[in-house]
C-alpha cells in the first residue's frame, strides 16, 4: 500500500515555471516507478511522465518533452515534476501515481493514486 500527497500547483502566467512535488509514504519507494498524469476540464487523464525506481529510465510525453523534467530522492520518498515554459494549455489537475515495476512500453500502468493538484496557466 502505498499513500501519494502532491503539492505546488497554483495561478501562473504563461511562460513562468513551476515545481510539483509528491510525498510517498512506504519503505519501499525506491522500488516503485513513479508518474506524473494530469487531466483538464471535459478530456480524459493523460500521462505526462514517469521515472524507474533506481531513476534510469524516463519517459515524457510528446507534448511537455523538453518543458518538463520528471526527477525524484529516494532518500526523501519524493517525486518532483519540474514545469517551464508553461503555456495555457498546461492546465489542469495533476496526480501523482506509483506501480510497482516498469513496463517498456505500456507507461499508462498504475496502481496508487494522489488527489490531485490545481495548475492554472493564463494572464
Amino acid at each position: 500500500q502505498m499513500q501519494l500527497a502532491e503539492s505546488g500547483g497554483g495561478l501562473v502566467q504563461p511562460g513562468d515555471s513551476l515545481r510539483l512535488s509528491c510525498s510517498a509514504s512506504g519503505r519501499t519507494f525506491s522500488t516503485y516507478t513513479m508518474g506524473w498524469f494530469r487531466q483538464a476540464p471535459g478530456q480524459e487523464r493523460e500521462f505526462v511522465a514517469r521515472m524507474s525506481g533506481n531513476g534510469i529510465l524516463r519517459n515524457h510525453a510528446d507534448s511537455v518533452r523538453g518543458r518538463f523534467t520528471i526527477s525524484r530522492d529516494n532518500a526523501k520518498n519524493m517525486v518532483y515534476l519540474q514545469m517551464n515554459s508553461l503555456k495555457p494549455e498546461d492546465t489542469a489537475v495533476y496526480y501523482c501515481a506509483a506501480v510497482s515495476s516498469w513496463h517498456p512500453t505500456l507507461r499508462d500502468l498504475f496502481d496508487y493514486w494522489g488527489r490531485g493538484t490545481q495548475v492554472t496557466v493564463s494572464s
